[in-house]
């Protein structure tokens, strides 16, 4: 497939905006406790919709499953499986810190994760170091890891500046505000769910022969995620189980009304679906990026935490902090649209000769 960055930026814009608002619905529930609202979104999220959308875009979708390599399924079941621990986590740092801080602090570390650690363990980096589009992009993913710890800086400022009434009114029914508890999720939700990159390169075999089979090479990671994304609902499943049990809440899903109830399915389909988007636009995005797609999966972090922090403005989680710190709010943000663009021009260099 030819390469067309530009295409694959918008791609990958489009799948960062879905990251970024799928978690909005679910802040309007308000009868259902968090373990019994996340475990049905999930279910929307990681089975319905990526089996519908592979059929429709796979050939003998089964046909292909049955003829993959164990070891590919495997392996790229697993990653889903650690992915899913970062997803479970990744909810938890937006229940302990907000929207904006939350996704900032856990998807930088993600980023950093997801963008390096593929090509250092491939033996890569240092052969995309000594091309100019190489060294253009890794100056990208610098400048993305910069403004995302401007926005987290600007997370700690309005926790310390956001008076204790105002803190309150911003809370949701799934919010609970836990500085120390939010880090330290957030550090494991960036580790884990770095894994869901390693899933989608164990799977390129799977990709492959969907491609064989007669799918459009733009969606041949649909298929993949057939089976990154089950491994990643086992995890959810068990978390959420485990908290019903713990916080006797399995009676939560019988805590409203039939109407009400149909209201908040209605609400976390809404947010399965979005939250699936995400990465049906990054396995579009990620088949145009050429040469350097190892940049992907920063690019795909960028783009969330501006959508994220442009919805914390939206949800008024910054109302009551200084003009400062809604100027270093925005700095990051500038700084993140900054970095994706360097990418994009890193990538459209492509492979030139090695930079002296």
């Amino acid at each position: 497939m030819t390469p067309q960055p530009l295409i694959g930026l918008l791609f990958h814009a489009l799948g960062g905006v879905a990251a970024a608002s799928f978690y909005a619905p679910l802040k309007f529930i308000r009868k259902w406790p968090w373990e019994c609202f996340y475990l049905a979104m999930g279910a929307f999220a990681w089975l319905l919709t990526p089996w519908i959308f592979a059929s429709a875009t796979t050939p003998d979708l089964f046909g292909v499953l049955s003829r993959a390599p164990a070891s590919a399924l495997g392996w790229t079941f697993l990653f889903g499986i650690l992915w899913g621990i970062g997803a479970v986590t990744y909810g938890l740092t937006m229940r302990y810190l907000g929207m904006a801080l939350g996704m900032s602090i856990a998807l930088g570390f993600c980023a950093l994760f997801g963008t390096l650690i593929p090509p250092i363990f491939r033996g890569e980096l240092m052969a995309v170091a000594s091309t100019t589009g190489g060294q253009v992009v890794i100056g990208g993913v610098a400048l993305c890891a910069v403004g995302i710890l401007v926005a987290g800086y600007a997370g700690f400022r309005k926790e310390h500046e956001l008076p204790a009434e105002l803190s309150a009114d911003h809370k949701s029914g799934d919010d609970e505000f836990a500085p120390i508890k939010g880090l330290v999720v957030a550090f494991v939700s960036g580790l884990m769910s770095a894994c869901f990159a390693f899933g989608i390169q164990s799977g390129v075999p799977i990709a492959e022969l969907a491609v064989e089979a007669g799918a459009n090479p733009l969606f041949q990671n649909n298929v993949v995620l057939c089976v990154i994304l089950p491994g990643g609902f086992l995890t959810n499943t068990l978390w959420c189980l485990y908290l019903n049990r713990r916080n006797k809440t399995f009676s939560g899903y019988r805590s409203a009304t039939p109407t009400e109830t149909t209201g908040i399915l209605s609400l976390c389909a809404a947010s399965g679906i979005i939250w699936y988007f995400q990465f049906f636009f990054y396995g579009m995005g990620s088949t145009k990026m050429g040469a350097f797609d190892f940049s992907s999966w920063s690019l795909h972090m960028s783009f969330i935490i501006i959508c994220g922090n442009l919805w914390g403005l939206f949800f008024k989680e910054w109302r009551g902090v200084s003009r400062a710190t809604l100027s270093i709010v925005w700095s990051a943000i500038l700084l993140l649209i900054l970095s994706t663009v360097i990418i994009g021009w890193g990538n459209s260099l492509g492979t030139t000769a090695p930079a002296h």
